[in-house]
């Protein structure tokens, strides 16, 4: 896939108050973050869980830390949230404009061609205070971020291997999804986008 931006710089973008994206971040850490996704996944088994409705979401998920998502069928053993993507987190956050961040779980979903994440909000975690720290791997993905209703219209934009958005503050409720993920194929990540969601979940 062609990248126009080869070879520039990381950058920051404003989303919105309190909310943005570090363009291309991960980039020099890509190998060894997404080693420790297949550590975990290895551990507790990529899974396409069951919404409180009853829908089989199309995104697969695992995750290490306190809590991750729906509940797993069959449930697995817990997996500790390694030190190392524990520092990264607390450091991207940093980068961020958002200091103190103590993260205690990492969501990590997996998206197959056709897969999407329908817009919602992070609110089930236990201090709303800190951020959210959300690292994009492999495929690129059209990320939508909106308001604090549903309803409310929602910015796209697009986000490669490497990006990370991290919102917080005035925007911590705010809704967001995937887009349903192109087919493609990417050097490290083959047919599949990762991503990984940093959050105190308590």
């Amino acid at each position: 896939m062609l990248d126009l931006f080869e070879g520039e710089a990381p950058w920051q973008e404003v989303l919105a108050e309190d909310a943005v994206i570090l363009r291309r971040y991960a980039r020099e850490d890509d190998q060894w973050l997404f080693r420790h996704i297949m550590q975990v996944a290895s551990l507790r088994p990529f899974q396409h869980r069951i919404t409180p409705g009853g829908f089989r979401m199309s995104v697969a998920m695992t995750h290490c830390g306190s809590r991750g998502g729906y509940p797993e069928n069959p449930p697995v053993p817990p997996v500790s949230l390694p030190a190392e993507l524990q520092q990264f987190a607390v450091r991207t956050a940093g980068s961020a404009g958002f200091s103190g961040f103590l993260p205690d779980s990492c969501l990590m979903n997996r998206y197959a061609p056709g897969s999407k994440l329908t817009p919602h909000q992070d609110k089930d975690e236990k201090d709303l205070r800190q951020p959210i720290v959300s690292v994009s791997l492999g495929l690129p993905a059209v990320f939508q971020f909106g308001g604090f209703d549903r309803a409310d219209a929602l910015q796209r934009v697009l986000l490669e291997h490497g990006d990370v958005v991290v919102w917080g503050g005035r925007s911590r409720l705010r809704f967001h999804g995937i887009a349903p993920v192109k087919p493609g194929s990417h050097p490290l990540t083959g047919a599949y986008r990762y991503n990984m969601t940093f959050r105190c979940a308590g």
